[in-house]
């Protein structure tokens, strides 16, 4: 089956790279002044950055299978998520792509897909084969094949299938493929090939170590601008709707954290309007809380648990596509607050185009159908999600912990547009607040007879026959 997946082109990709500061750039130039260079990344391009435990992550993988870590120590990195089944990111450091990672959930393993620039970074110490110098120009300029002549080792680690580097004699890399043969099978080769050498779109990798205040100070032009431009659309909008109560729509995301700043700081406060689901994480539970005692605001909250767990007998789990969990939780508790409280409102919410393809296409300012009581408008439309990090690190914002746990999004613990490789992190790391949905899922697959790996294969995330309510979406 061909598990590749076609890229999706939401916006114009932004992301450059500074050689003097080494650190990620929004523009053409540096704030020191230094002319940037493009970073080739694959679309829709919404890379962030790499906490801690993302960078901890990516070399226990690549120690794991290479040897040694990929990202040294005082070296910023960004993620960027590309379309996979499942989950795959492409691995940004010093201004270029050092390889992926990409998880398998049947194995529930990561797999890391170097790409030969990494050897700017470390030297494998495994999985490399070392082939013959009559054999590098065929390899790293044709990409052809490593062929069993033209092999002088192979390290003995090396598996049918594995990832691996080819090196030449002087050690320095010359490409990267997948064996086709182990170490022992190939040492007894005559002819034949050992790998199929993969190309891949150059890049650029200078090493240098920074910090994400220096990224901020780089970026300073670019996050001034996007803030006046969000200032001016907060303003109009508010001017063209004098009648309308504003407030923000927050979520206990980074997205709807920045809008938030963006909208106190150019009108003044406004309140949180927070839409419990009752399946949040406890961590988000926390920010709503922080959120609103930094800088001294009033949350309306509605409550959709009780409408998630009667909806949830009659109908089974939510999916992917069929999400009737934020219409029911979200988007009519939503509407019935407004026509209590308001009316009608103004509400400012954190969507971006480099979200999705159905956000991309999106007006900024719009009525869901389902809330026809709220106004809505994304003062960031048009901000990538590095603009936001910056943004944040820039204002010092209590953004959600979730963040520097592997969570690329922030919603329901159990959301079923999660990929299986976060559904698996929770599992592990939440062991209670997990089984309380296995349990639910388990009287589900028992009273509608469902195969025995209806939960554990993630089957449960997909209903067939169903085509998603795109207008359920909050």
């Amino acid at each position: 089956m061909n598990t590749k997946m076609r890229p999706s082109y939401l916006g114009k990709i932004l992301l450059r790279w500074c050689d003097q500061c080494h650190t990620p750039v929004l523009s053409h130039h540096c704030s020191c002044g230094t002319m940037t260079r493009e970073v080739p990344v694959t679309p829709p391009g919404d890379a962030r950055p790499a906490f801690p435990a993302d960078i901890a992550l990516i070399n226990r993988i690549f120690k794991e299978h290479f040897g040694a870590p990929l990202i040294p120590e005082g070296h910023l990195a960004l993620l960027n998520k590309v379309p996979d089944q499942d989950r795959m990111e492409e691995i940004i450091v010093g201004g270029g792509i050092a390889g992926i990672i990409r998880y398998f959930p049947q194995q529930r393993r990561w797999e890391p897909i170097p790409r030969p620039e990494a050897c700017s970074l470390f030297s494998p110490k495994k999985r490399f084969i070392v082939v013959d110098d009559s054999a590098v120009p065929f390899i790293r300029d044709q990409g052809m094949s490593v062929l069993a002549p033209g092999v002088v080792t192979i390290d003995d680690s090396v598996r049918a299938g594995d990832e691996v580097f080819i090196l030449a004699k002087d050690g320095s890399c010359v490409g990267v493929g997948r064996a086709k043969v182990d170490a022992t099978t190939a040492g007894r080769m005559q002819k034949g090939s050992v790998a199929r050498t993969r190309r891949n779109i150059a890049s650029t990798i200078i090493p240098g170590e920074a910090s994400w205040d220096a990224a901020v100070t780089a970026n300073a032009d670019v996050l001034q601008n996007a803030e006046s431009s969000a200032f001016q659309f907060v303003r109009n909008v508010m001017e063209q709707n004098p009648d309308l109560v504003a407030n923000v729509s927050y979520s206990g995301g980074k997205d709807s954290l920045a809008t938030l700043l963006v909208v106190i700081k150019s009108v003044g406060k406004v309140p949180m309007l927070f839409a419990d689901t009752g399946m949040e994480f406890p961590e988000t539970y926390a920010n709503v809380d922080d959120a609103s005692r930094h800088y001294g605001l009033e949350v309306i909250r509605t409550d959709g648990k009780t409408r998630f767990l009667e909806n949830l007998k009659q109908r089974g789990p939510p999916a992917v596509n069929a999400r009737w969990c934020c219409k029911v939780c979200k988007l009519t508790p939503v509407a019935n607050l407004i026509r209590e409280h308001w009316g009608e409102c103004l509400s400012f919410i954190g969507q971006r185009r480099y979200e999705s393809a159905m956000r991309a296409q999106s007006d900024r300012v719009w009525r869901n159908p389902n809330v026809r009581g709220q106004l809505s408008a994304a003062p960031i439309h048009n901000w990538t999600a590095l603009h936001v990090w910056l943004y944040l690190l820039r204002e010092h914002a209590p953004y959600n912990i979730l963040y520097e746990h592997h969570l690329d999004r922030i919603g329901c613990f159990m959301c079923p547009s999660s990929d299986m490789a976060l559904i698996h992190m929770i599992e592990s790391e939440y062991p209670q607040l997990w089984e309380t949905w296995r349990t639910q899922l388990e009287q589900w697959q028992q009273a509608q007879g469902l195969a025995s790996d209806w939960i554990t294969g993630g089957k449960w995330r997909i209903k067939e026959g169903c085509t998603d309510d795109e207008d359920s979406h909050y």
